[in-house]
Formats: structure tokens, C-alpha cells, sequence
């Protein structure tokens, strides 16, 4: 993430999401010389949530977003950009969350990890953008227990594939969504702007990646 930061300072010209986003993880060589620089981060992961969870709906309820840092921002406006009426961003530090708020213009609510079970009531989709559960970092320490059961939960971690979140979710009968396919689905437009032609992101795709 901070390479996708200071990576904003390298180019010519951005485009507005990646703007919006504040970060950069595509630089594209225009003919004329410039270098432009995109974020693909928002659709990968809007892409994946929709594909790995048909049945969600944006305008059903609240999300609860993990986090405050780069990743949680590029979520926070694909969530806006989809629909999303109520964002809650749970994070250690509030200060941080709060300033994501701010600087994103939308209805937001902040909560310390001590308040996650409150912001958990009545959400309908739980994503966590945190490092917490990847390998070699500390596992995610949250109680699912005031989660709907209908609720989809997303972890953009895909090391390890199943999270201890998405196992505690998938046993009490959450809908889940691992975040793999965010990392396939975020690279299409980028090999599309480089090559001119737009690959599919296909089971066999995820297989082969899984494999290596």
C-alpha cells in the first residue's frame, strides 16, 4: 500500500477514482508520452463481492468496514459508488478512521474495536480490509455473535484462502467471500489498458493461481 501512495507523485495525470482513492496500482504509457495513473482496487473488489455473493444487495443495509488504512479506503468508495447509504469503519485507532470519513464525504460512522459488536447490528455485509488473519499476522479478534446470519462477510486476505474470520462466518451459516478473486478481478482492467485485450477471470484461472 504505501508504494500505491507514493506512486501518486510519479505520474503525469490521474484518474479521478484513483483520485478519489488516493493511491495508485496501474501506471499506463500514453502515446504522447505521459504516464497516467489508474486504481483498479475499487472494481476488483466490487467485482468479486458481486460474483462471490449474488444475492447481496447495496442498498439493503449497512456495511461494516475492518480498518482505515489504504485498502479500506479503495472499498469504502466502491461501496459509496454501489449504493452503500451507511458505511461503518471499525479500527483500533478512530482518529484515522475518522479522517477516512471526512475525506470521503459520505455517511459515515465511526467505531473503536471495543464498539464492533454495536456496529455489527443489522449490518448486512462485513468486510475486512486489516492485515489481521493473514500469515504471519495476528489473527482477527472479533466476535460475529451480533452479525445477521444473513450478512455476506468478505475477507480481502487470500493468504490463508479461508480466514479464521470466513471460518467462524461460513459455520454459523454467513454467506462469505474470500478475497482471491479480488486480486484476479483488479488486475482485467490493467491487462486490458497494457495488451488492448480483456482476460477472463475464469475457475481454471483461480485454480492455476491457487496451485502456484
Amino acid at each position: 500500500v504505501p508504494h500505491k501512495e507514493r506512486a501518486l507523485g510519479l505520474v503525469d495525470a490521474l484518474e479521478p477514482l484513483a483520485e478519489r482513492i488516493g493511491a495508485v496500482n496501474t501506471l499506463v504509457f500514453a502515446d504522447d508520452g505521459r504516464i497516467l495513473g489508474r486504481n483498479t482496487d475499487a472494481f476488483g473488489f466490487l467485482e468479486n463481492l458481486r460474483r462471490g455473493a449474488p444475492g447481496w444487495n447495496p442498498a439493503a443495509g449497512p456495511a461494516v468496514v475492518l480498518g482505515a488504512g489504504g485498502a479500506a479506503r479503495a472499498v469504502c468508495v466502491a461501496l459509496k459508488d454501489a449504493g452503500v447509504a451507511e458505511i461503518r469503519l471499525v479500527n483500533r485507532t478512530t482518529g484515522k478512521a475518522e479522517a477516512l470519513a471526512r475525506g470521503l464525504h459520505g455517511a459515515f460512522a465511526v467505531f473503536s474495536w471495543d464498539q464492533a459488536a454495536r456496529a455489527l447490528e443489522g449490518a448486512t455485509l462485513l468486510v475486512n480490509t486489516t492485515t489481521l488473519g493473514m500469515n504471519g499476522q495476528p489473527p482477527l479478534d472479533l466476535d460475529l455473535d451480533a452479525l445477521p446470519a444473513t450478512a455476506v462477510v468478505n475477507d480481502i486476505v487470500y493468504a490463508p484462502l479461508e480466514t479464521d474470520l470466513l471460518a467462524r462466518a461460513r459455520a454459523r451459516g454467513n454467506p462469505v467471500v474470500d478475497g482471491l478473486g479480488m486480486l484476479l478481478w483488479q488486475a482485467v482492467p490493467g491487462f486490458e489498458a497494457w495488451f488492448g485485450t480483456r482476460p477472463e477471470v475464469t475457475a481454471e484461472l483461480r485454480e492455476f493461481v491457487l496451485a502456484g
